[in-house]
């Protein structure tokens, strides 16, 4: 059984949990531009928290394919504002922060007492981030990307996937933990430097990662390995979503991170019982 340490208070993995997305961006893309205002953020976090997700993702620099590298104080003052507007109203809520950048994080961790850091670049775009979420104590998602967010599905290449993917976090965790990280959570980056057929390898193959023995994060809430491959749009890719995140509990996952909580967790409680039989 994982568990992961949230100020002190441990929350167990016994039973996989639902992360639910908040993006702030103007153009992310399924939500894009959705959540600007303070009403629409505050409404979004209670739909989250209602439907039954234990965390609250909150993104404020968009990493859809292409999209445009934003500076850091634009990333910080969009998450200065909409933090400000959670915590007073979700003073408990247990929130992450969907950042590559290490001062970034001492911010949010320090002013708004933010429980998790998400790194969608394992530590690959800050070479301060390691040693800075060693400093904060705070749970850490280490996920895989190749690339960054403006060239990676350009032309995502391996020499093994498995293997090349399971390097790359042996190495990224011996460094985190020389920083005194503990509480580390694998995230293989659907759709970050793959190919559709890296997707579904990855998603076919989840359980390889075991032997980290890590909580494993999935994220493939109406991406393109669903959408594109069904021929719809991402407002269309709910179905396909239930479908993969079934398939994720199915072989390991511990955390769903996606646009649709009720779904999700009603995918969780079906698997549970499922998994009873």
């Amino acid at each position: 059984m994982h568990t992961i340490n949230i100020k002190g208070k441990l929350v167990e993995l016994t039973d996989p949990i639902a992360m639910g997305i908040l993006n702030i961006t103007p153009d992310s893309f399924f939500d894009g531009g959705k959540y600007q205002l303070q009403k629409d953020i505050e409404e979004r976090c209670e739909q989250i928290l209602i439907e039954g997700a234990k965390v609250i993702d909150i993104g404020a620099y968009s990493s859809r394919p292409g999209a445009i590298h934003i500076s850091e104080e634009e990333e910080v003052q969009r998450l200065t504002q909409a933090l400000t507007w959670i915590r007073k109203r979700h003073p408990d809520a247990i929130l992450s922060v969907d950042t590559f950048r290490a001062s970034v994080s001492e911010l949010v961790v320090n002013d708004f007492e933010v429980d998790i850091i998400n790194d969608i670049s394992g530590g690959m775009m800050d070479d301060r981030m390691f040693e800075m979420i060693g400093r904060l104590g705070v749970p850490y998602v280490l996920m895989h990307m190749q690339g960054t967010p403006q060239n990676m599905q350009q032309n995502p290449v391996y020499n093994n996937l498995i293997g090349d993917i399971s390097l790359f976090f042996a190495e990224q965790l011996k460094k985190l933990r020389a920083y005194g990280a503990k509480d580390i959570i694998l995230d293989l980056g659907f759709g970050f430097g793959k190919t559709l057929e890296h997707n579904y390898e990855l998603l076919r193959e989840l359980n390889q990662f075991d032997l980290f023995d890590l909580p494993m994060l999935v994220g493939v809430s109406r991406k393109s390995m669903i959408y594109r491959l069904l021929d719809v749009v991402p407002k269309e890719a709910l179905n396909g979503t239930t479908a993969l995140n079934t398939v994720a509990l199915l072989n390991g996952a511990d955390i769903l991170r996606v646009h649709d909580v009720k779904e999700a967790v009603e995918c969780i409680n079906l698997v549970r019982q499922l998994k009873k039989a």
